[in-house]
């Protein structure tokens, strides 16, 4: 029997409303899709959070993280009941590495300028920021909601390191974001071959789930198709 519950897990600057579009596009294809709501307040937290949501699912489930949601599956991936990751756009650190570790070879994407301060210890993204570098190719409209509903990041999570890479011991898929600004494309792509992840590349910002919902929904779909319960 194939994994029927996606439990999905947003990043920074994000909420579980970031996967909007996916989720009824999941469920049209008979699956329950599950958004978490990090805190962003420690990869610890976020873990937490995330292990709170597969806890409440009966069975196995396949768990999609984007951007700072990878580095979130990464570590939470380990839980028993995960038979799978998806990763979109995201981070994917090693055991032992933080998220800054992950991609700190490669030079800095455009928005990284655009990540203010956000009170003590958080950071977010100017609104600039979320229309040119994060969200550039889907309607200003959307855009503006996407910044008003971001979550702010403690800054300490970039720097929290992962006990153990869930990737070595699970089956993974990759979604490249060919038009990445806040992630640099070729750190995703590394990533990807480095995990031997069945890999999508798409052309796209760094929130593919948002631009082009139906070929996200449709690669979770094949996965959890793949993967037996």
């Amino acid at each position: 029997m194939a994994i029927g519950t996606i439990v999905l897990v947003h990043g920074a600057f994000a909420d579980g409303s970031c996967w909007a579009k996916v989720i009824p596009l999941l469920t049209k294809r008979g699956l329950k899709a599950i958004a978490v709501q990090n805190p962003l307040s420690s990869l610890a937290d976020d873990v937490t959070a995330t292990h709170r949501v597969v806890n409440m699912q009966d069975g196995p489930v396949l768990m999609v993280g984007h951007s700072w949601g990878g580095a979130v599956i990464t570590e939470a991936g380990n839980h028993p009941q995960v038979k799978g990751l998806v990763y979109v756009a995201a981070g994917a650190p090693d055991s032992g590495q933080s998220f800054d570790d992950w991609w700190k070879s490669y030079p800095p994407a455009p928005g990284a300028s655009e990540i203010k301060p956000y009170g003590e210890g958080y950071v977010a993204l100017t609104l600039k920021g979320v229309r040119k570098h994060f969200v550039q190719d889907i309607p200003a409209d959307e855009a503006d909601i996407v910044f008003a509903t971001q979550g702010p990041l403690a800054v300490k999570c970039f720097g929290d390191k992962i006990t153990e890479a869930a990737w070595r011991s699970r089956p993974s898929w990759y979604v490249v974001a060919a038009h990445d600004e806040t992630i640099p494309p070729d750190v995703e792509r590394d990533s990807a071959k480095r995990m031997g992840a069945k890999t999508l590349v798409l052309e796209s910002s760094h929130v593919p789930m948002l631009s082009q919902p139906d070929a996200i929904a449709e690669f979770i779909a094949g996965a959890a198709a793949s993967l037996q319960g």
